[in-house]
């Protein structure tokens, strides 16, 4: 078992987090700009810090102004929802126009999207045809639709949802569930992923779930292709914590079960509550609910962001307004105020893990730094007041060393 000190924690995040980089300072015509001041000013994490994004709106008000405002300060990454029965109403008329919409949105604030989720069976809409060959067929196409039409704004995608046990009953007993277990559970989940593929070969693809014991990793396992390649680019790890915090230590085991799959890791839905209740019967905020939150949030997020294999951390519903089951499960309260979790959360992605430094360059024009992952401005400051600017995107394992001609 790993060691989860809160020293141990910081020491490998300064370990797998930052790393050394060199900016090279030339002018115009690549000559070295010696005893030049270098400052770097992170702008964007590597590390994908994300949330849902199901309370944006078109609606211009305050609180929705607030909403984006709180959104933005903290995270690069938003999940857009695309539950079929909900994202097409109607046999034919998909909510395309919307998605567009917030693509506008976030295309402007440079937050990455990813659509969740193709193909899941919870709920089904009025007009499913009870063929469930016709209806298979459909769901292909909606799958290659947006996956296509997206290129660009959306390539992410968590392609099929919870298919550890996709036929449990209740909500999940439909039409679109008889057509999967028809179709075989392994054999369409393999299915969709093709489509999603052919749809976008350069997307980035999801398997996603809640269940993550011994029946993920054989699904995991057994989603390849006749070659024994991985069907998926990315393994979703689903973390609701309603009744409680998982302790630490098992979330550290989650992370090392999956890792052993050699990609990434994307823990995709994240609760934490800061209220009393249960199942759909959940009462509102309370300030001993919420600095327990808060706590529990913070933990988990330095856990996870220290393990080499955690590419991103969502957070499921960013205010309490309307998120699942009615539960006081955000970040913000319902009237868009800040909750302890919030402000704990900002600070570490704002400040503790971020890098704003100034160096020296040297005889060679070269200026040594060290830094989180993530995306930077650079000025060159020359001894006689000239100024040079450039971005650099650094990543771990890609070259260090970027130059920045004035």
């Amino acid at each position: 078992m790993s060691d989860m000190s809160a020293g141990a924690m910081k020491a490998r995040v300064e370990e797998h987090r930052k790393g050394d980089l060199r900016i090279v300072a030339l002018t115009a015509d690549g000559k070295p700009i010696p005893n030049a001041t270098v400052r770097l000013e992170q702008t964007s994490h590597a590390f994908r810090f994300g949330c849902n994004l199901f309370g944006w709106s078109e609606e211009e008000s305050d609180a929705q102004a607030l909403y984006r405002e709180r959104f933005r300060a903290v995270h690069n990454f938003a999940t857009l929802g695309f539950y079929w029965s909900s994202y097409e109403p109607e046999r034919g008329k998909p909510r395309h126009a919307h998605v567009d919409k917030v693509l506008e949105w976030t295309e402007s604030v440079g937050i990455e999207c990813k659509g969740h989720p193709l193909v899941w069976n919870h709920s089904a809409s009025p007009w499913y045809p009870t063929d469930l060959a016709e209806l298979r067929r459909l769901s292909d196409e909606r799958v290659e639709d947006c996956v296509s039409r997206f290129v660009g704004g959306i390539d992410m995608w968590d392609v099929v949802n919870e298919a550890t046990d996709p036929f449990r009953g209740d909500n999940f007993d439909n039409l679109l569930a008889d057509a999967w277990e028809e179709y075989g559970r392994v054999e369409f989940t393999k299915h969709c992923f093709g489509i999603a593929r052919r749809a976008n070969p350069a997307a980035t693809l999801l398997i996603n779930d809640y269940r993550l014991g011994e029946d993920y990793e054989q699904l995991i396992e057994e989603l390849v292709d006749g070659d024994g390649k991985p069907l998926y680019d990315v393994i979703g790890l689903q973390t609701h914590q309603h009744s409680g915090a998982t302790p630490l230590d098992r979330v550290w085991d989650t992370c090392e079960r999956h890792s052993r799959f050699g990609v990434p890791l994307h823990f995709t839905e994240t609760t934490f509550v800061s209220g009393p209740g249960k199942w759909e019967e959940w009462q509102e905020t309370t300030p001993e609910g919420e600095a327990q939150q808060a706590e529990d949030a913070e933990a988990f997020y330095r856990a996870l962001f220290s393990h080499p294999a955690v590419e991103a951390l969502t957070w499921w519903d960013f205010s309490d307004l309307n998120a699942w089951q009615r539960a006081p499960s955000g970040l913000l309260r319902k009237d868009m105020s800040p909750k302890p979790a919030y402000d704990r959360l900002a600070r570490l992605i704002t400040e503790e893990w971020h890098t704003t430094t100034e160096a020296q360059s040297d005889a060679d024009g070269v200026a040594a730094a060290r830094g989180f992952y993530g995306d930077y401005d650079v000025t060159v400051t020359g001894t006689n007041g000239s100024r040079a600017r450039g971005t650099v995107s650094f990543r771990r394992g890609d070259d260090a060393t970027f130059e920045v001609r004035g």
